[in-house]
């Protein structure tokens, strides 16, 4: 990837934290390896810092709003601010225009850091963090996890956008720790 994007956009569940299914409660959350060090390379050099997330579990009955929205302030909490957060309350058979692989989200959140969405970088797990990326015309990288299907491991890697972890990810959208080689 050539240049750096304007603004890194990072799924919640599985990525920035470990995916409790349906978590409602802010003290079940607890951070992915590396997730504080990879957000501090991205801040450090100047660029915005958001989260687009899929919460299903509100359109399931399993939590409502405000429970999400105290799980997002845990994670603040724990990684420090994000310039945007955007999440999807609906069920997959909702047929909005906001839950990914949907390009809602990260449209709206390019919108909201006056960003081009081709300048916006988008970091998950699964395919579906991929696909609104690719939907929004954004760039998309992938960090597997156990949930993660050996076909979206394998269409990544081939594509060139597979990382081992959150350090690489940023890395291969040219964020290196200081000090080393461009």
């Amino acid at each position: 990837m050539s240049t750096r994007p304007r603004a890194v956009l990072f799924d919640r569940d599985g990525t920035l934290v470990v995916d409790v299914p349906y978590n409602g409660d802010p003290d079940a959350v607890r951070a992915m390896p590396g997730a504080a060090a990879a957000l501090g390379r991205v801040r450090a050099a100047g660029v915005p810092v958001g989260v687009v997330s899929n919460q299903s579990g509100i359109a399931r009955g399993l939590l409502d709003a405000g429970q999400v929205e105290a799980v997002n302030a845990r994670v603040a909490e724990l990684l420090g601010p994000f310039a945007v957060w955007r999440w999807c309350p609906h069920g997959s058979d909702d047929g909005c225009a906001c839950r990914k692989p949907a390009p809602g989200m990260v449209l709206d959140a390019a919108a909201a850091l006056g960003v081009a969405p081709a300048d916006v970088a988008v970091i998950g797990d699964i395919a579906a963090d991929v696909g609104a990326a690719d939907a929004a015309g954004a760039r998309a990288v992938l960090v597997p996890t156990a949930a993660t299907r050996r076909e979206e491991i394998e269409d990544a890697a081939a594509r060139g956008i597979l990382a081992d972890d959150l350090a690489g990810a940023v890395a291969l959208l040219g964020f290196r720790p200081s000090g080393s080689a461009p």
